[in-house]
């Protein structure tokens, strides 16, 4: 069988820093990498340059970007974790719209939502607000969203190149139930849809009954217009199926993907008094820092945000080992620090925050987000 490609998607929003590729036909800033480097000790990884992310994940974004043509917008990406996809629908929406939109990430499992939430720190887009909740929560918010991305959890076929555990756990048994779950999670944010909105639906396995089945039977049951699928890309391996575009492991460089996108047309009922605050968000706008006895401390994530201010604090470009050595949450000595609060950037990124207290500067990188490899 042959090995699964590597890619990677870079960050507009910060320069477009990183490993050289050949282009994903289907994302502006997707790259194939010849060979897999040591992303860990990348600063520029850690800097929110580039998202790793599989290249027929990027097919999402691309079916994304047909969508957008209100002007301003709310977006809710349903099953976010880890992030390569809420990463790209960020900057598709901030090329798009500037800052007229938000973006909901949201991961039902506590377990990934951290993650999920590092990332979204390290891609630095403000506007895009870190929630985990049941999908059914949503229901609250009736027609609040102009868009739903839904990359449902599914039986996992297109990942039997990449992941053997797929492969022992598939079963008739398991399609089925993941395909009852599927139809269980559309039905329960519909309503947090407007009418007119479009749901857009994925999965990473080949089977029609989580794939075309799953959309016929959400326009046929919730009320909505599939999108054609059209044959865009079929030159470079994807395929198109009743209701959307497969995308199969061997056949193109990724991995498996199914999308396809519905339009609702059912009449939206609207929830009396539904308010967005509902969430209780882990993560919500441009927090700069707070204030502790007579310090301004600032945020770790402020320095990674798109929003980064260089005129706020003495930025100390390192080279990479120093950089590496930060990353590890080593306490350093920059000699060309400034007294206080400094900016640690690499090749001009930020990467987080040091304190220079004369004969050291002591680290401001979060504990759980250093690198445990040796440097």
């Amino acid at each position: 069988m042959e090995e699964a490609s590597v890619s990677i998607r870079l960050n507009p929003f910060k320069g477009l820093a990183g490993p050289e590729g050949t282009p994903v036909p289907w994302s502006p800033y997707g790259r194939i990498l010849a060979d897999r480097p040591v992303f860990t000790l990348d600063p520029l990884f850690h800097a929110g340059c580039y998202y790793v992310q599989d290249s027929s994940a990027m097919f999402v974004g691309h079916l994304f970007r047909k969508l957008l043509s209100a002007p301003q917008i709310r977006v809710l990406d349903l099953c976010a974790a880890p992030g390569g996809k809420t990463t790209d629908l960020a900057a598709s929406l901030r090329e798009r719209y500037g800052d007229r939109f938000l973006l909901v990430a949201n991961e039902v499992m506590k377990a990934r939502v951290k993650i999920l939430d590092d990332n979204v720190a390290r891609w630095g887009d403000p506007n895009v607000m870190v929630t985990s909740a049941d999908p059914a929560a949503f229901a609250r918010m009736g027609g609040y969203f102009d868009i739903i991305v839904a990359d449902v959890p599914c039986s996992g076929e297109g990942m039997f190149r990449k992941d053997p555990r797929a492969r022992e756990e598939w079963s008739p048994a398991v399609v089925d139930l993941c395909a009852s779950r599927q139809r269980r999670i559309l039905a329960d944010v519909w309503p947090a849809l407007r009418e007119g909105g479009w749901l857009l639906y994925s999965t990473c396995t080949y089977e029609a009954a989580e794939n075309d089945d799953n959309l016929a039977w959400a326009a046929a049951e919730l009320g909505g217009e599939i999108l054609e699928p059209e044959a865009e890309f079929e030159e470079y391996g994807v395929r198109r199926t009743p209701h959307g575009h497969l995308l199969e492991a061997g056949v193109v460089p990724g991995e498996g993907q199914w999308a396809g996108a519905l339009r609702k047309t059912a009449q939206q009922t609207v929830t009396a008094g539904a308010d967005p605050a509902i969430l209780r968000p882990l993560r919500q706008g441009l927090r700069k820092g707070e204030t502790k006895g007579r310090d301004f401390v600032p945020d770790a994530d402020y320095a990674l945000s798109i929003l980064f201010d260089r005129n706020e604090y003495n930025c100390v470009d390192v080279d990479r080992q120093t950089a590496l050595r930060f990353l590890h949450r080593d306490a350093l000595t920059l000699p060309q620090a400034a007294p206080g609060y400094n900016a640690v950037t690499y090749q001009g990124h930020p990467l987080g925050f040091v304190k220079n207290i004369g004969s050291r500067c002591n680290n401001l990188l979060p504990k759980d987000r250093r690198i445990l490899m040796n440097v």
